[in-house]
């Protein structure tokens, strides 16, 4: 293809997705299928959502076009159905059970388009004994193992904000589930049910764990492994002002670079005696408040220690790399995360700010072909034509 034929709208380009308004994981998964240039129409209930939130600062709806559809209202399903016959995925994050009493479970969006990718969110999953219970983040995490892999030994698990469940464990892995079903509903023509929940997802995260753990490498408890806080030399310390820098030396060779930029002598205790590790990690401590995090950020400026400060959100965008990859962009006067990962040959970008409930309403009736949509969620009884055949 050409440079001049190139797309500009990201590798999913004409890929049509709805989405059922919800909270968390659900709305991210769609967003970063917008982010990679697919056309997401998000199914806005009247009112909105639970989450407090201004609409004009929910990124999560960045890039997408919003429809406020009365579930409840005797139209509602059949706009929902109608979406669905033109669309190449479907995306719901509701309690088991939910959508098929709605009318727009799987079997009723597949009677009207059998290629249709039936993405489902849940944190227990569509079945199990929990899988009807309420939850949130930190209670999936919690029977997987994972939540208690994190924190100091001598306190509580830590609470990894809802990054690990809800965005890593749950949207992330749907959106893995729905690209592999879509990949194989354009092959055979053949859509499906992907049920993603974050269990499953956090669990899963958890496998190079487990292997370590079957070997005798990792012990069962937070705070004395590699990887978990318990090594002096791979964790984080607070500096002279207050901030902190975070040192991930593992290897020998960047081990030896660390100790030798942080000034460690002869005094420090071997690396590999475990038994020493709280005396290493306090002698390690003590260096670090002799001086400032930026300081220490330029002692080991251009090295291969393995340390970096730790910075805040506000901060994180104005750190070198990060700005010269753009990894943080500013959109509609808000700066946020640009979209990730990046293609060479269908570069993507923020496309739009967050939709609002309705906004995209007229667009979208005639983008899909489905006449009668409306800012407030009531439709015109028309004659609709035939949908589109499904993009192959």
């Amino acid at each position: 293809m050409a440079a001049a034929e190139t797309p500009r709208h990201g590798p999913l380009a004409g890929v049509r997705v709805v989405e059922l308004a919800g909270l968390g994981p659900g709305p991210f998964a769609a967003m970063l299928l917008a982010d990679l240039g697919a056309d997401v129409v998000r199914v806005d209930r009247p009112g909105g959502t639970d989450l407090a939130v201004d609409p004009a600062h929910d990124l999560t709806n960045r890039g997408k076009r919003s429809v406020v559809v009365d579930l409840k209202a005797e139209t509602g399903p059949g706009t929902v159905l109608d979406l669905a016959a033109r669309a190449d995925v479907l995306v719901e994050g509701y309690r088991p059970g939910v959508a098929e009493r709605l009318g727009i479970g799987p079997d009723a969006c597949h009677a009207r388009n059998p290629r249709l990718v039936y993405g489902r969110m849940t944190g227990w999953g569509q079945r199990g004994p929990l899988a009807a219970r309420a939850g949130h983040d930190i209670a999936y995490l919690a029977p997987t193992g994972v939540l208690g892999m994190i924190g100091d030994p001598a306190g509580p698990p830590a609470v990894p904000a809802n990054l690990l469940g809800d965005y890593a464990g749950g949207s992330l892995y749907l959106v893995v589930g729905v690209l592999a079903a879509l990949h194989h509903a354009r092959a055979t023509g053949t859509g499906q049910v992907v049920d993603a929940a974050i269990v499953d997802g956090a669990a899963h995260l958890s496998t190079m764990i487990h292997g370590m753990l079957a070997a005798g490498g990792w012990q069962d408890r937070r705070g004395a492994n590699l990887l978990d806080g318990g090594c002096p030399f791979y964790g984080t310390y607070e500096t002279a002002d207050g901030h902190y820098m975070a040192v991930g030396a593992l290897e020998q060779r960047f081990h030896d670079e660390f100790a030798e930029l942080l000034g460690l002598g002869d005094e420090a205790p071997d690396r590999w005696d475990t038994g020493r590790w709280d005396e290493l990690r306090e002698t390690v401590a003590a260096r670090f408040r002799t001086r400032t995090r930026e300081e220490w950020t330029a002692r080991f400026e251009g090295s291969d220690a393995c340390v970096a400060p730790v910075l805040s959100l506000r901060e994180a965008p104005h750190h070198p790399h990060l700005a010269a990859r753009g990894t943080f962009t500013e959109a509609g006067g808000t700066v946020q995360p640009a979209p990730a990962p990046r293609f060479s040959a269908t570069p993507t970008s923020v496309r739009g700010g967050p939709a609002r409930p309705g906004d995209g309403a007229a667009d979208v009736a005639r983008d899909w072909g489905i006449p009668g949509l409306s800012q407030d969620g009531r439709r015109t009884p028309t004659t609709l034509p035939p949908p589109e055949r499904p993009h192959s």
